[in-house]
């Protein structure tokens, strides 16, 4: 499963994925039909981080999400906290980094959707420079099909 990972020569890939990334797209492809799907749309928001001590988080959010007409986040209406779930992914927890098979291993630690806290994902990913392309290892159930996913991330500005 080795990739060509474009880096610095001296970069390992966990030195090179060591900061914040801004979520550029989330695509799903279903392996039966090869239908594409944007379950964030065509402008996700979102951040990846990797720290130097070994935790990752990752958030991604569909643009245009609707306020709680309460404005409180423990007292919103069923069919808000519905549309507020379908629209946003959050997970975060400890990385592994595998150079030999040019891999990541993100662990969820705490999952927005339950069935993945405690499970641990692989990732395949594709460096060039300062985009960063995440794609799964194995399909996985979205939305009643299985599906593929591509995650693109730039490298965040550095925040002064």
């Amino acid at each position: 499963m080795k990739q060509d990972i474009v880096r610095p020569a001296s970069a390992t890939l966990r030195e090179a994925l060591i900061g914040a990334w801004q979520l550029v797209s989330c695509i799903e492809t279903d392996v039966d039909t090869g239908e594409v799907f944007l379950p964030m749309g065509e402008r996700p928001l979102g951040f990846l981080l990797y720290t130097p001590d070994g935790y990752m988080s990752a958030q991604l959010s569909s643009p245009d999400r609707a306020d709680f007409a309460a404005g409180d986040m423990y007292r919103g209406a069923a069919d808000e906290y519905l549309a507020a779930g379908i629209s946003y992914l959050a997970y975060s927890g400890r990385y592994r980094v595998d150079e030999n098979r040019g891999t990541v291993e993100h662990g969820m630690g705490v999952s927005l959707f339950p069935n993945w806290q405690g499970q641990r994902q692989l990732r395949i990913p594709e460096l060039d420079g300062d985009t960063l392309v995440l794609a799964t290892d194995r399909p996985a159930l979205f939305a009643g099909s299985f599906k593929t996913a591509r995650i693109t991330w730039r490298r965040a500005a550095p925040n002064p």
